[in-house]
């Protein structure tokens, strides 16, 4: 009803009523539809595991074994280790003159394609290479000077 009043109050009377059969036909659907759709990834989770009479707090999520493809090393001597290589990265960053800094930060840290840098520089992509490739010798010269090699 209030979708009828809200949406078709101008119309004439004598259309209200076919008006309030298709909106309610509309409705009756679309919750058949939505009620489709949660029953088949209810199947789909239920697939994942067995819920016990006593769980309450089932979850299928939990059933799946977890990934170990994580960039954090579980060692603590690698994990001081790689925080004293990424210090050293960004010390030779900040020494970078700030358009090579930019390009290198814009590719490779924000994955940007040449394009794309191009455009956010304001530069050719030619510029954009030249500038990246600077970046990356320089970088590997500062790194390699203090004993870092990747």
């Amino acid at each position: 009803m209030l979708k009828l009043t809200e949406k078709y109050a101008t119309k004439p009377a004598q259309e209200l009523p076919m008006l309030f059969q298709r909106i309610l036909q509309n409705t009756i659907h679309d919750h058949f539809r939505r009620q489709k759709v949660r029953s088949t990834w209810t199947t789909l989770l239920s697939a994942f595991g067995h819920k016990d009479d006593k769980d309450d707090d089932f979850d299928p999520l939990e059933t799946l074994p977890a990934r170990s493809d994580s960039n954090s090393p579980a060692d603590p001597a690698q994990q001081h280790q790689q925080a004293e290589i990424l210090g050293l990265i960004e010390q030779a960053l900040a020494r970078l003159p700030a358009r090579q800094r930019e390009a290198f930060l814009l590719r490779y840290w924000e994955e940007l394609d040449v394009a794309e840098t191009a455009t956010a520089m304001g530069c050719s992509e030619g510029s954009v290479k030249t500038h990246c490739s600077r970046a990356v010798h320089a970088l590997a010269g500062m790194l390699k000077a203090r004993g870092v090699s990747l």
